[in-house]
């Protein structure tokens, strides 16, 4: 009998590890540095069959001393590739192109996230699924062209999986064995 619980133990341990080591060797996108840039948690949300616009968000921490400018990009995946912001005015939601480009000012993070600025992809080749990898190459002012890779999360994900904090598992099809899980 105690022989059996402690291999009953032993076992869920082992079956937790698993499942931690699991969740943290899940797909997500690395961290991208480019001179004085970080870039992290880059990703799309995934969209619909027919969908002609797609949105990309990533964080951009600015390391040194001098400012750096996010002017565009481009992807394989769709035509274009434009910086945009989303905002409110009066109750109607704006979007726009950021004239001039995004300034990432030294020692400060910018954040795209729906709701804000964001990448704007237009006349999409093939509609985004999610735990694809949406490969893109931005374009600063300083850093040059840096290549990035976009994980496609659900439709109106609100952050990337990795970054949400959230951790969806489903222990009901783990069974364990002796005394029915009693330790």
């Amino acid at each position: 009998m105690q022989l059996s619980r402690s291999l009953s133990r032993r076992a869920l341990i082992g079956a937790a590890l698993v499942l931690s080591l699991g969740v943290a060797g899940a797909s997500h996108a690395e961290d991208v540095k480019a001179g004085d840039l970080v870039i992290s948690q880059a990703w799309a949300r995934a969209t619909p069959g027919g969908a002609k616009v797609g949105g990309g968000y990533l964080t951009i921490e600015n390391k040194g001393t001098a400012p750096d400018k996010l002017i565009g990009g481009s992807t394989d995946a769709a035509a274009k590739l434009e910086v945009h912001q989303m905002s409110m005015a009066n109750g109607v939601m704006k979007m726009h192109p950021v004239e001039g480009g995004l300034v990432i000012e030294p020692g400060k993070t910018v954040k795209l996230a729906p709701g804000g600025y964001h990448l704007m992809m237009t006349d999409l080749k093939h509609p985004f699924k999610q735990g694809d990898k949406v490969p893109v190459t931005l374009d600063f002012e300083k850093a040059g062209k840096v290549n990035v890779s976009l994980d496609v999360q659900g439709i109106g994900a609100q952050a990337p999986h990795a970054a949400s904090g959230q951790m969806e598992m489903k222990m009901d099809h783990m069974k364990m064995d002796n005394h029915g899980g009693k330790m």
